[in-house]
């Protein structure tokens, strides 16, 4: 599947719920999830592979959380297939790099909450809802994000803004013009912190406000 990248309309769009599970559901997870993780991905949502079911896909392995997450978060099994997923209980902060499949090569801090819940519908059709911590509470935020039509940059300060002005612009006009975007120029991955393109970020920095 071709990852929608800035520029694309879809990513503005709103996702529709999804009435019931059905066997095009399952492939469509499926196909998410092998994208995922051919692009070296945490999470992706259906409106970066130009689709617009409510429907999102995240994989956060457990050594990239925090050892105090670990415990807590222990009955949540990895991948995550999120259907019509809803956020709230938002608590605390966190600000860490964090970074997008639809944004290549650009990564910057960014601000979410240290925790929050999430129910959603499994493809078993059944309804869950879960307490998620540190990286992997970022990753559901970022992923609903795209849900709503919201994107990283979205949460950027008017500093940030300014510094990527450019280089959005640039991924903008390749993205319009069906031309993949320059290497050069984008901002290379923070010192010490392996290169995520699934757009979640590095182990975040805890505690921040909390």
């Amino acid at each position: 599947m071709k990852i929608s990248c800035y520029g694309d309309p879809i990513l503005r769009k709103k996702a529709i719920p999804v009435a019931e599970i059905t066997p095009e559901i399952k492939e469509l997870a499926k196909e998410m999830l092998q994208t995922m993780y051919e692009a070296d991905g945490v999470g992706l949502a259906a409106e970066q592979i130009g689709r617009t079911e409510a429907i999102c896909v995240i994989d956060v392995p457990a050594e990239s959380q925090g050892a105090e997450y670990v415990a807590l978060q222990a009955g949540i099994r990895m991948p995550m297939v999120l259907i019509n997923p809803m956020v709230s209980e938002l608590e605390g902060t966190q600000r860490g790099s964090e970074g997008c499949l639809s944004f290549p090569k650009i990564f910057a801090p960014v601000t979410r909450a240290l925790s929050c819940r999430v129910d959603y519908m499994g493809l078993d059709g059944k309804h869950y809802s879960v307490k998620t911590y540190g990286l992997l509470a970022r990753a559901v935020q970022h992923e609903v994000d795209h849900l709503n039509g919201i994107v990283f940059v979205d949460h950027f300060s008017a500093t940030q803004s300014l510094v990527f002005k450019g280089r959005l612009a640039k991924l903008a006009r390749a993205s319009r013009g069906g031309e993949p975007p320059r290497a050069g120029g984008e901002p290379p991955q923070p010192s010490g912190e392996p290169p995520r393109a699934g757009g979640e970020p590095p182990q975040p920095q805890h505690g921040e406000g909390r």
